[in-house]
């Protein structure tokens, strides 16, 4: 038989389902993107995060308040979720041992403290969720004050629409009268402490229905001023190296803790020693908008007005050089120019 004859033996049509399909698990997983609506989920706050776990507080303030541990929802694996924020949780929410919560959303935020890595990366990290307040603490000597890094945290303060506060630690060692000089015509409310004089009640007062976190460079006592503030946090404390004049970082991660006082309840959000605070997702309008009365003169000035010293024709400069805003015109001035210029050159 010549090999271009057919075989009648193997002349069977050709039958699709001989061929065996291999199953896709892929295309049997369903398109829609839509996720449970999980009405029944609680809504709790986020008091710290450790490797992946989230320690929340549920039922805040209610007949059953308390701490369980949380997992982050597949969903929500590229949202940041920070300490502070308000999470809706489901699943095994008692807090028993062994459980473990899921965090299927975050509600809306009302402030976010963010910095960067330095000034040139845009890209924000955040530090802290819905905080109202921010209590900067510096040492008035062992280590020096640095007056361009409280500059930068009053920055990121007001551009996150927070207020700030002052506590001025180690009095005892240097009088912090000049360093406070710079700030004086900042709207900041400022208290000091030295050996044997710390005020607890005065600070205490200031917290009381409200969360404040706290931020400072190593080594300046923020640790035992937030132990003091509440007895049971148990925040390491450290020193100051001799040599290089900085101290060790002793607290590791951001917590928050709940303040009791005598007027009151409020939080303490206390967050790990920085030397450094980058100021690349700041916008510079907000640093003006937190001089209420400069930035309505500022309406005067003319368009893309820097407001510094050189700006020609700053209806602020001139309204200070003519009196206008009284004694505290010049200091406030400073005060604004100064932190301009600290954004201007990051």
């Amino acid at each position: 038989m010549s090999w271009l004859e057919p075989d009648d033996e193997d002349d069977d049509e050709f039958d699709e389902s001989d061929i065996r399909v291999r199953p896709n698990p892929k295309a049997n997983r369903p398109r829609t993107k839509r996720r449970p609506a999980h009405a029944d989920a609680e809504i709790a706050r986020v008091l710290g995060v450790d490797r992946g776990r989230y320690t929340v507080l549920v039922d805040e303030d209610g007949e059953h308040e308390r701490e369980a541990t949380a997992a982050r929802a597949r969903e929500l694996r590229r949202a940041p979720i920070v300490t502070g924020d308000r999470v809706r949780t489901v699943g095994d929410t008692s807090g028993d041992d062994g459980t473990l919560a899921r965090i299927v959303g975050i509600e809306p935020r009302t402030t976010l403290l963010r910095r960067s890595a330095d000034d040139t990366d845009q890209v924000e990290r955040v530090i802290v969720a819905n905080a109202d307040q921010m209590l900067v603490v510096v040492a008035a000597a062992d280590p020096e004050p640095r007056e361009r890094l409280v500059d930068r945290y009053l920055i990121a303060a007001l551009d996150a629409g927070i207020r700030p506060l002052l506590v001025v630690t180690k009095t005892d060692l240097a009088d912090p009268a000049d360093f406070l000089s710079h700030f004086d015509g900042i709207d900041l409310e400022v208290f000091t402490s030295g050996r044997g004089e710390m005020p607890i009640g005065r600070i205490g007062a200031a917290l009381v229905g409200r969360s404040t976190v706290f931020v400072g460079h190593s080594g300046v006592g923020k640790s035992t001023l937030v132990n003091a503030l509440v007895p049971t946090a148990d925040r390491a404390t450290g020193h100051v190296n001799e040599v290089t004049g900085r101290g060790r970082h002793t607290s590791s991660s951001t917590v928050s803790l709940r303040y009791r006082g005598s007027g009151g309840t409020g939080w303490v959000i206390d967050t790990p020693g920085v030397r450094s605070f980058g100021l690349g997702h700041v916008d510079p309008a907000n640093i003006l908008r937190a001089f209420t009365d400069l930035d309505e003169i500022a309406e005067d000035c003319p368009r893309g007005c820097t407001h510094l010293p050189d700006a020609p024709d700053c209806a602020i400069v001139e309204a200070v050089a003519e009196g206008r805003l009284g004694p505290t015109g010049v200091s406030r001035l400073d005060s604004l120019q100064r932190l301009l210029a600290t954004f201007a050159t990051r």
